[in-house]
């Protein structure tokens, strides 16, 4: 188990999906396969699992076990930190904006994106690195929306980091210019605390969980960029007070930017556009 979140430490699965080839997955191998797995969660580099015969002759007082369980969890988010530079320089080498998008799981993060795929397809260059913990069903889906996606499983991870998006960044190799949208693990808590080299943060926020998700996750929304309350075609079906909502992601991330969208009906989703397009770098010579 992960000090930091608790959850289990297998390795990651990356598959490749190209855009138009339904019936070929050109990559499947095991993340991590060759790391030590000794240190911490960062899947491959830092797991501090400690096995039978690395227990403590003597039992640990209430105080020591707090104090190695943060700093364990200092030390798997440092790692993470680090690697994550590596991947934002990279991006920026290249040219390439990637946004780390969010939720709870059924927001609707990969209907916003196969609309956003065939919309913008011959408009905006885009790809998709797409994070659960098993299955290949939203990779599928996006990819016949015209995208290349690499389907990234964690297992039981409740998470992506930033040496699994290393390793989707490699095997995507998105064009200068391009947009990379990383749609992580669906999760209100874990995927806020790790930095996974992203220069923009999108938290989805789906009208059918109800309004007190600001209040109730605070850390997610603290440090989103833009915040989409999607599924708004439901409004006048749910228990969802906008108002109320919007007052508390301001509470928690005062600069964001807030839009109402549907990926249903398409209402908002212009906005949603022009977002992206104002921050994908132009093209590299």
């Amino acid at each position: 188990m992960c000090a930091t979140c608790g959850c289990s430490g297998s390795g990651a699965v990356i598959q490749l999906f190209p855009a138009g080839h339904a019936n070929h997955e050109h990559l499947s191998h095991e993340h991590g396969a060759s790391h030590d797995h000794g240190a911490s969660h960062d899947h491959g580099a830092s797991h501090d699992h400690e096995g039978p015969g690395d227990a403590d002759p003597i039992p640990a007082t209430s105080a020591e076990s707090a104090e190695r369980t943060v700093l364990l969890e200092q030390k798997v988010l440092a790692k993470n930190d680090h690697l994550a530079e590596l991947n934002r320089d990279w991006l920026r080498q290249r040219g390439v904006l990637a946004v780390n998008l969010m939720s709870s799981p059924g927001a609707g993060k990969t209907t916003l994106l196969e609309r956003t795929a065939r919309e913008l397809a011959g408009k905006m260059d885009i790809s998709v690195i797409e994070g659960g913990q098993a299955g290949v069903l939203d990779a599928r889906r996006i990819r016949s929306a015209g995208c290349l996606v690499v389907q990234i499983n964690t297992g039981a991870g409740c998470h992506l980091d930033a040496e699994m998006v290393a390793e989707g960044l490699r095997v995507l190799d998105p064009p200068s210019g391009s947009v990379v949208v990383i749609e992580n693990v669906g999760n209100l808590v874990c995927p806020a605390l790790f930095d996974l080299g992203e220069q923009a943060r999108v938290v989805l926020a789906s009208v059918t969980e109800g309004d007190d998700k600001p209040v109730k996750y605070p850390h997610m929304f603290r440090r989103a960029d833009l915040v989409l309350v999607s599924k708004t075609d439901l409004l006048p079906y749910v228990d969802f007070d906008s108002r109320q909502h919007a007052a508390d992601v301001r509470r928690s991330s005062p600069s964001a930017l807030m839009l109402q969208v549907s990926a249903t009906t398409g209402a908002g989703m212009q906005e949603w556009y022009d977002w992206l397009r104002r921050r994908t770098p132009a093209p590299q010579e």
